[in-house]
């Protein structure tokens, strides 16, 4: 089970105030008069909880827009001043681009980049947050979320503010690090698809996000493996974060929901097989025993935590933007911030409803291993273990 909302207070030693610990994977309460400090340069933008009900999601039409990209991507990359892969499965960060002038061509073939790349970093935007919902808008209708805040500012109520301030220290006895890597709400019926994220408040130091690859994860798994994990699905719950929003004290805007996606998932874009299950919100693989879904869950959840050559991490800097896949790519922050405030805002646009392989190869298509194909690109084949491999060393 992930961790539900809980704080507690102790003293800080050096000032001897109380320090509100609290669990940072279910926003945690916050007073609306203390968050909303009108001489902070983004008040209109700080923490916000509506009292309002809204209907349940239906299905909704979606364009994947990346299906119209020039693959070779030509007008988004010739309009950069420099294009730097960050490590061969995941991340890249581009450099000279203003995404307020971004045309629909290059719209497309950056909503490619990030089904490709996974997620994809841009340094010093001045983008506003409405320009960034109409950015998002682009490549899918947005998504409105159930419990987390929106901004105070009125009309953003498809804005997911991510804030914490000093005032609140990480209760580590509260949470495992595993805990905290999820993908975004994946147990909408459609969950989101190219997310982007500005952050417009920093700490001096850390507060780094790291994202890891559904791809690589999926390609590093035997084949036999792999066969076995493309006929499961498993259940994705807003259960634990419904009760943790209304334990806060905040409405349920939406009634929380549980749905079921297959364990693996091809992106429609470019056809590759990715992991689908995060520690955040997937809870059980089903039509097995228990023993042996936790068995393959926990197997999951810590190759996509501590296998970092799946892993992409990425050090903030105002104004720093990040676009990521959420099909295929599951994040986490870090929270060694603390007493330093940290503050950012969320796009997310839905995506299409999961698509298993069986249900992609149906439509007469191949799904493919990212890792495999690649090699093929090359004239390369990929290995294939025929006994017993040999030790080697590494020269760090």
């Amino acid at each position: 089970m992930a961790p539900v909302a809980t704080s507690v207070y102790a003293e800080d030693a050096a000032s001897k105030r109380p320090v509100k610990l609290f669990n940072p994977f279910y926003t945690p309460e916050y007073d609306n008069d203390e968050a909303n400090d009108n001489n902070y340069e983004y008040a209109q933008y700080t923490p916000h909880w509506p009292d309002v009900k809204w209907e349940p999601l239906g299905e909704q039409p979606v364009t994947e827009r990346a299906l119209f990209a020039d693959p070779s991507k030509k007008n988004l990359f010739s309009a950069a001043s420099s294009v730097q892969y960050l490590t061969p499965a995941i991340g890249t960060e581009i450099g000279g681009i203003d995404l307020r002038q971004l045309t629909d061509q290059q719209k497309d073939e950056l909503a490619l980049l990030v089904a490709e790349r996974g997620v994809v970093f841009f340094r010093d935007q001045e983008i506003s947050i409405r320009e960034q919902l109409e950015l998002a808008r682009h490549f899918g209708p947005l998504h409105k979320h159930a419990t987390t805040p929106v901004p105070r500012e009125p009309g953003l109520e498809e804005v997911h503010v991510v804030y914490t301030d000093g005032k609140r220290r990480p209760d580590t006895n509260a949470f495992s690090k595993v805990d905290l890597w999820h993908t975004d709400v994946s147990y909408e019926l459609q969950p989101p698809s190219t997310t982007s994220l500005k952050v417009i408040t920093t700490p001096p130091y850390g507060g780094d996000t790291l994202w890891s690859s559904g791809y690589a994860l999926y390609s590093s798994l035997s084949p036999g493996f792999q066969k076995y994990l493309e006929g499961l699905t498993a259940l994705h719950s807003a259960v634990d974060q419904a009760d943790g929003s209304r334990a806060a004290g905040h409405t349920v805007r939406r009634e929380a929901i549980e749905t079921v996606h297959p364990v693996v998932r091809v992106h429609p874009a470019t056809g590759w097989k990715s992991i689908y299950v995060n520690p955040g919100f997937t809870r059980s693989i089903l039509g097995v025993p228990k023993a042996e879904s936790d068995v393959i869950l926990n197997f999951l959840f810590n190759q996509i935590a501590v296998n970092v050559d799946f892993q992409v991490r990425f050090h903030w800097t105002p104004n720093a933007i990040a676009f990521w896949d959420n099909r295929i790519v599951t994040h986490s922050a870090t929270f060694d911030f603390w007493p330093h405030p940290r503050h950012a805002l969320r796009a997310t646009p839905h995506g299409e409803r999961p698509i298993s392989v069986t249900a992609y190869e149906s439509q007469g298509k191949t799904a493919k291993d990212r890792q495999v194909e690649l090699l093929e690109q090359e004239g390369l084949s990929a290995q294939t273990a025929n006994g017993p491999s040999k030790a080697r060393g590494y020269n760090d």
